[in-house]
């Protein structure tokens, strides 16, 4: 399908997306965020976004131009800018009009590590290339440039790959992060004890 898609991988289709981001955002986990460059990442922690129903998301009091691609078509980008500074990436998910999504907020770098250590120079160690949200997208060179990109049509060399692995049994669940409002949904996913996610557990 897809010429800079490794053999046996396959591109998540749209009906993967179109549900609730609560039931999305866990089966992301262990997915492969793919770009056409050879940069590849599995998506190790996520956080849901649910639209009219949720006051942390950016959709909850209705369309803007901002973020109007959240109520789009599900399976495409949406790409925001935070703190001044930072790219948030999200996938879209539900029916249109909803407004509803999940942002990838950590993952483990495979493939097309040289060109994320170039475009994360601060980045001292691997396992700091992608452990947050910001350094995602910054790490896959996401800007709102890739607002609305389908990551199921590829149309700007971007996808969300299955390779086989399955999303963990038993993720770790709790409430998401850096948000002031419905702060006590737990609507954050993490792969257990992984070095890659963007908070852990103090010992």
């Amino acid at each position: 399908m897809l010429d800079f898609l490794p053999p046996q991988w396959s591109v998540l289709p749209r009906a993967f997306y179109r549900r609730h981001p609560t039931m999305v955002a866990p089966e992301l986990l262990n997915k492969v965020l793919l770009r056409a460059d050879g940069r590849a990442a599995r998506i190790v922690e996520v956080e849901a976004y649910a639209g009219s129903e949720d006051p942390a998301a950016h959709s909850y009091r209705g369309m803007t131009a901002r973020n109007a691609t959240m109520f789009g078509e599900p399976g495409h980008l949406y790409v925001y800018f935070t703190y001044g500074m930072h790219w948030g990436s999200n996938a879209v998910c539900g029916e249109v009009g909803e407004g509803v999504g999940v942002l990838l907020r950590a993952a483990a770098p495979l493939l097309g590590l040289d060109a994320m250590r170039q475009a994360r120079p601060k980045a001292k160690r691997d396992r700091d290339l992608a452990s947050g949200p910001g350094k995602l997208s910054q790490a896959f060179g996401i800007t709102g440039a890739m607002d609305g990109a389908d990551l199921v049509g590829a149309d700007r060399g971007i996808v969300l790959a299955d390779d086989g692995t399955a999303p963990p049994r038993d993720p770790v669940v709790g409430p998401r992060i850096g948000i002031s409002r419905a702060m006590d949904f737990p609507w954050r996913w993490h792969v257990a004890d992984h070095l890659h996610v963007s908070v852990r557990p103090r010992r």
